[in-house]
């Protein structure tokens, strides 16, 4: 038996050389965009006279926008071209970002924020999706590729941001909206992919998919927890087990190159292996890492080994979601969605346990996080193998 049914249709390729470079500058933007409002608050507060839980409404809206935008446009992506769809996210992107800088008052401010989120996640879903499926058998590693341009960007972001000072904030989401507008400019390499029909499913086979579906979900939710676990709670533990404030900065900043740089790493191996293999390794690899972080000695390269192993997760899983789920436009949807949330919720829960337990404890929260979704990649690996079977009996 094989897995030649749940294989996606052969398409041509979607970008040409330049319009995939320009998605890759979006991803870049992105990624500036998120790591901007961070370093603004101080600013933001001085403004507007905020407390600051309130000067943190604007990354929060930021991503709220993000989480809706890409459930929006997965609604109404049958009746937009691709580029109309990319046009459409950078526009709200450009909008979102001169609002914020010109803003006169707060509320005004988070209304921009909000719409700056909607094409934030109209970007995230429409790019990630078409990278997914529209390079054949080189998907995979562009996915990575691109991904790793976000990476950038949240690098860049905050390094603006210090070189002007934060008082000059609304330049950088100038720059932004600038940078947004000329993308619009940048969508015509990217052509509109055909409608795939596909045949009846059984009763039988739609239940193993929706398990399947669950699965992805479940799994992008406790990576994208770890991601964002390691990323707010790695600087506090360091400090707590005996590292300088500055020694724990550092680390954290490796952490996240090191997430920048696996993906870029990986893409050569993904052209050799299948994603299902590269995530299993991945799952072991973090699991295994954090582990190590419980060793003061071994911590902060531990913290690092996680961002190095964690950073393919994200684009290696989708080419495998649209493998075992060719329908998975709309699935997708929900697993960036899902992401999102995840990496918004992480945090403070992570917090409600490290509260109870101790930061001595962080290693082992995140190691229990890490440990379940190698579970569940395994899980998967074996679900999907029984929905080829199925599908090929």
């Amino acid at each position: 038996m094989t897995d030649t049914a749940l294989e996606p249709p052969q398409t041509e390729r979607l970008f040409t050389r330049p319009a995939a470079a320009a998605s890759c500058v979006g991803f870049v933007l992105i990624g500036m965009l998120q790591a901007l409002y961070g370093p603004a608050v101080p600013a933001l507060r001085a403004e507007y006279d905020l407390a600051p839980w309130s000067a943190g409404l604007g990354l929060s809206l930021h991503f709220t926008g993000g989480v809706a935008g890409v459930l929006l446009f997965n609604a109404i992506r049958s009746r937009l071209t691709n580029r109309a769809l990319l046009a459409t996210s950078y526009g709200l992107m450009a909008a979102g970002s001169a609002g914020f800088a010109l803003a006169p008052n707060w509320p005004t401010a988070l209304a921009a924020a909000f719409a700056g989120g909607l094409g934030f996640g109209g970007i995230d879903y429409s790019l990630n999706q078409l990278f997914a499926v529209g390079f054949g058998s080189r998907s995979t590693a562009m996915l990575n590729i691109l991904n790793a341009h976000f990476g950038i960007g949240a690098v860049l972001g905050p390094a603006l941001i210090a070189w002007l000072g934060p008082d000059d904030y609304p330049y950088t989401f100038a720059v932004c909206a600038a940078m947004a507008g000329l993308l619009i400019l940048c969508t015509g390499g990217v052509r509109t992919q055909g409608t795939v029909t596909e045949g009846p499913r059984t009763s039988r086979a739609r239940g193993a998919l929706s398990r399947v579906l669950v699965g992805f979900l479940v799994l992008y939710i406790l990576n994208v927890a770890v991601e964002a676990g390691v990323g707010g709670w790695e600087p506090t533990h360091l400090e707590t087990v005996g590292y300088s404030a500055a020694a724990a900065a550092s680390a954290t900043s490796v952490y996240w190159l090191m997430m920048t740089a696996g993906r870029f790493l990986v893409a050569p191996v993904t052209l050799k292996y299948a994603p299902e293999y590269i995530l299993g390794v991945c799952a072991a690899g973090m699991t295994l890492c954090l582990l190590l972080a419980l060793v003061k000695a071994l911590a902060p390269l531990a913290y690092a080994g996680v961002g190095l192993f964690i950073a393919p997760v994200f684009p290696t899983g989708l080419p495998w979601l649209n493998k075992v789920l060719p329908e998975a436009r709309r699935a997708g949807a929900w697993v960036i969605a899902a992401s999102m949330i995840g990496g918004v919720a992480a945090p403070p829960l992570l917090g409600v346990g490290i509260e109870a337990s101790g930061i001595h404890t962080v290693p082992w929260l995140l190691t229990v996080l890490s440990a379940a979704s190698l579970v569940a990649t395994a899980w998967l690996i074996g679900m999907t193998r029984t929905s080829s079977g199925t599908k090929s009996a």
